[in-house]
């Protein structure tokens, strides 16, 4: 039976303590095997493009101590947690993405925030599910802010639900740091926001209307103004302390620079301001403002990729979750909880393919993360039903088949979602093809440990020669533009995910047109130990760099993005 209720009476029944202890441990035994998955090989897939932006900034961060928030480079919060991270353990694709996989891992955990309305089998379950779906546990190992977005997003709600039933103030403090860090792990935020007030505006609309037929809307609305009476003084509290996490996340660093930045005393006012109100211009500006019409996109083909991928890489979830949330609508016993989530969840499903600027699995972490709970709920309620359809036939003798049919039907589906829950996890740790439903083209197909050794082992031998030459228009950035805070250039996006090896290893980077101004630069006593050229060069540079430069293509992506680098003895200890 479920728990779920208003909160007025949370006491725990006798025996109840004992059973409830056994629970946090089962799901702190899940959230450590989630954090065992998500660390295995954690450094062993090569950099997306978008990870190389953030490994490449966050290292520009920690060498400068200098950031300033770029609503095109992402929230803050994953360059405050790398450059500490690089900073504590070293530079490397593994430790630039241990922060996520680290915050991701705590997801199981939020199944606990929900224990007042959910029972012990279903908060277990709920938090199995959030440990395991594949397209989470993909992108848990992965430099963006989504799953942490998503995170921090169930943390806030399952905190504010509390909150409520319990009438909570340190629930709501804990809201007030959920929201902000939410905030500055992704600029998505802005579709939870939609999100959740479309679900609310459901959950009530649809309490009203079951009750009274629509006449208790008044009554509903008095009854929410009558709680929140007496709440004026925390409720402040609680704003100034997420505007003081704001304010930390997005301020500026001025570093060792001159500039406003909350580490220079005599500034700190106007980093406060650049942080919070500023910060909240410039994502509106950028995001909303600026970025029609460009930004703009057919909203069918998008829904259409989304739902592909949906059926393709989270079917069980979706099928349960929305199933679920649909039979918790319209049942006769209430579970606000599962119906405002799973309402959260498929609003989300139109919501993130509408705001979204490219159509990426990635966008899935926030449609599956919420339809977790009401597909565990659901899965743990066809689970119990053909239990008993079971636990009947065999006493009855036989003599309720449908009862049995039901048990097969429950134990088929049950096998069918762990089968497609394996088949589909597995291109979590194989190495991405085309074939590969989780990765997104900017994937590269080959591992590029090789140029970053190359050009490691050369800064090693001679820092001051340890340069790396682009070769190609497509490549090509004037000496005059800088890389070293976006927004930068077409001709440096073109270099992903490359950029983040060079910066690395400690190389410096520099550029010609094509091969001729190559040629007029560099002789063969100054030639650079690397050099990345586009594939129409590879003919000429072969020949004006000789024998003692060895040519490899790469693939920077799932297709048609492929790359010659020369690499010279010098650079590969030769």
């Amino acid at each position: 039976m479920s728990r779920e209720s208003d909160g007025s009476d949370t006491d725990d029944a006798p025996g109840e303590s004992g059973r409830g202890d056994r629970v946090v441990l089962a799901v702190v035994a899940i959230a450590a095997v989630g954090f065992a998955l998500r660390v295995v090989g954690l450094g062993t897939r090569p950099f997306h493009w978008d990870e190389a932006r953030v490994g490449y900034w966050a290292l520009q961060y920690l060498e400068t101590g200098a950031f300033r928030y770029r609503p095109v480079a992402g929230g803050p919060l994953l360059y405050h947690l790398d450059r500490v991270a690089f900073a504590a353990l070293g530079v490397s694709e593994r430790v630039a993405r241990l922060p996520v996989a680290v915050v991701s891992a705590a997801l199981p955990l939020a199944a606990l925030l929900f224990r007042d309305r959910l029972d012990d089998a279903e908060t277990v379950a709920v938090s199995v599910v959030l440990a395991v779906q594949p397209v989470v546990l993909y992108y848990s190992r992965f430099l963006r802010g989504d799953v942490p977005l998503a995170c921090f997003g169930l943390a806030a709600v399952g905190f504010a639900v509390r909150a409520w039933d319990r009438r909570s103030r340190r629930d709501a403090y804990a809201v007030a740091v959920a929201l902000p860090l939410a905030a500055a792990a992704s600029g998505f935020v802005a579709g939870y926001l939609l999100s959740w007030l479309g679900a609310w505006l459901l959950v009530v609309d649809q309490r009203s209307v079951a009750s009274d037929g629509g006449a208790g809307a008044r009554t509903h609305l008095a009854a929410l103004r009558d709680r929140l009476a007496g709440t004026a003084t925390p409720a402040a509290r609680a704003g100034l302390l997420a505007t003081a996490v704001t304010a930390v996340l997005f301020a500026p660093r001025s570093g060792s620079g001159p500039g406003v930045g909350l580490d220079d005393p005599a500034t700190i006012h106007l980093a406060v301001y650049e942080g919070t109100v500023g910060a909240v211009r410039r994502f509106v500006g950028v995001r909303i403002v600026h970025r029609f019409p460009d930004g703009t996109h057919a909203i069918l083909p998008y829904l259409g990729d989304a739902g592909g991928l949906l059926v393709a890489l989270a079917l069980p979830v979706t099928v349960l979750g929305v199933g679920t949330t649909l039979h918790a609508r319209y049942a006769i016993h209430r579970r606000p909880l599962v119906e405002g989530v799973g309402y959260w969840g498929v609003l989300a499903m139109v919501v993130f393919p509408t705001i979204a600027e490219i159509s990426a699995p990635w966008t899935l972490v926030h449609v599956v993360v919420p339809l977790s709970l009401p597909a565990a709920v659901g899965l743990v309620g066809l689970l119990r039903r053909g239990a008993s359809a079971a636990t009947t036939a065999g006493a009855a003798g036989g003599g309720a088949g449908g009862d049995a049919g039901t048990a097969v039907a429950v134990l088929l589906l049950v096998c069918a979602v762990g089968a497609g829950t394996a088949a589909v996890g597995a291109d979590v740790y194989t190495p991405p093809d085309r074939t590969t439903e989780l990765a997104q083209f900017a994937q590269p197909a080959d591992d590029l440990e090789p140029i970053e050794a190359a050009a490691r082992a050369a800064a090693d031998r001679d820092p001051a020669t340890a340069e790396v030459v682009y070769v190609g228009s497509s490549y090509h950035v004037p000496a005059a533009a800088t890389t070293e805070t976006p927004p930068v250039g077409d001709a440096w996006g073109n270099r992903l995910p490359l950029p983040w090896y060079v910066a690395s290893a400690g190389a410096d980077a520099t550029s010609t047109e094509n091969a001729s101004t190559f040629g007029a630069r560099y002789g063969n006593d100054t030639a650079p130990p690397v050099v990345i050229a586009e594939p129409t060069h590879r003919g000429s540079l072969a020949a004006q760099l000789g024998e003692s430069y060895e040519p490899t293509t790469y693939r920077l992506g799932l297709w048609n993005r492929e790359v010659v680098v020369f690499v010279g003895e010098r650079a590969d200890g030769g």
